[in-house]
């Protein structure tokens, strides 16, 4: 068996598509279906199924999936093993985080890390959904919900607040609501598409502003900040994005917030990794120095 072969498996099991796997990888298409025909040949059997919405492993891909990982993690140990003596960090860090997090928080503030490690290269994931780490594709992953995987580290990372915004100028059209029954009778509110929506620590109207309706509502943060802006509504945002930006003003600040958390999670198995254990302190660092956020709790920690 061609062992580089597996890293082809892994990547396709964990992107179920092409295009995506043959990016991550750096060559074309045709190469990595090559790679896994000439696997699937090695090994005298079918490991994925295609699909039209995506490559699927079958049940001798799935029982070699865990095997290919750790020959994966091998291979990381060794590259390190050999380059830890001149300092230096090599491979790639893959870092999964909701979208307001990774875009606002995590990624203007990596330039000391980045200067730190010239040879390391980060991937950084955003999304914001309930199953962003059901698949094992990460080295540190942060989420609005504690959770629950086997074989992982876990815990509290950050506290943040969600309060309510809107332009000048959509205040001065509309009116300042002064009451959170006018603001949900009267105005234009904007947030997550409720169908998609399914991150409970996000479900913020349904407590703050009972029966109220988003008329605009996009699947991600950088949506709801750039509809603030324009003057489209009213739009509950982190403090550390509507705080600030001085083209915003806060709406009914003594009525309207919410405390939320962050938590991060680093496979058990990955924790001995030097790049993994540099990108958790490099975060750690970031929550430490930043005005809108509040460092773990021995309470929360409990949760």
């Amino acid at each position: 068996m061609d062992i580089e072969n597996l890293r082809y498996l892994l990547e396709v099991a964990r992107a179920s598509r092409l295009r995506d796997a043959a990016v991550r990888l750096k060559v074309d298409e045709t190469t990595v279906s090559r790679r896994i025909r000439r696997l699937e040949k090695e090994l005298g059997t079918r490991l994925f199924d295609r699909h039209p919405h995506g490559w699927r492993l079958t049940e001798p891909g799935r029982l070699l999936f865990p095997h290919a990982e750790a020959i994966e993690l091998s291979m990381s140990r060794a590259l390190e093993a050999v380059t830890s003596r001149s300092g230096e960090l090599t491979g790639t860090a893959r870092i999964l985080a909701p979208d307001g997090f990774g875009a606002y928080v995590l990624v203007p503030h990596l330039q000391s890390l980045v200067d730190a490690h010239p040879h390391l290269d980060l991937e950084v994931l955003t999304a914001t959904t309930h199953d962003i780490i059901t698949a094992r594709d990460f080295d540190v992953a942060i989420t609005l919900e504690r959770p629950t995987p086997r074989a992982a580290s876990v815990r509290h990372l950050a506290d943040y607040e969600l309060r309510f915004y809107a332009s000048p100028g959509y205040l001065e059209r509309q009116g300042r609501p002064e009451t959170v029954e006018q603001l949900r009778d009267s105005h234009e509110l904007v947030w997550y598409i409720d169908a998609v929506l399914d991150v409970q620590p996000l479900r913020i109207l349904e407590d703050l502003v009972p029966r109220a309706h988003a008329r605009i509502q996009t699947n991600n943060i950088s949506g709801h900040h750039a509809a603030a802006r324009a003057g489209l509504g009213i739009v509950p945002l982190p403090t550390y994005i509507g705080a600030d930006d001085p083209q915003l003003d806060e709406v009914l600040p003594e009525k309207l917030r919410a405390r939320r958390s962050y938590w991060i999670t680093t496979p058990r198995d990955l924790t001995s990794l030097a790049r993994v254990r540099e990108v958790v302190l490099a975060i750690d660092r970031i929550v430490r120095s930043h005005p809108r956020l509040s460092g773990p709790s021995a309470a929360a920690d409990r949760r």
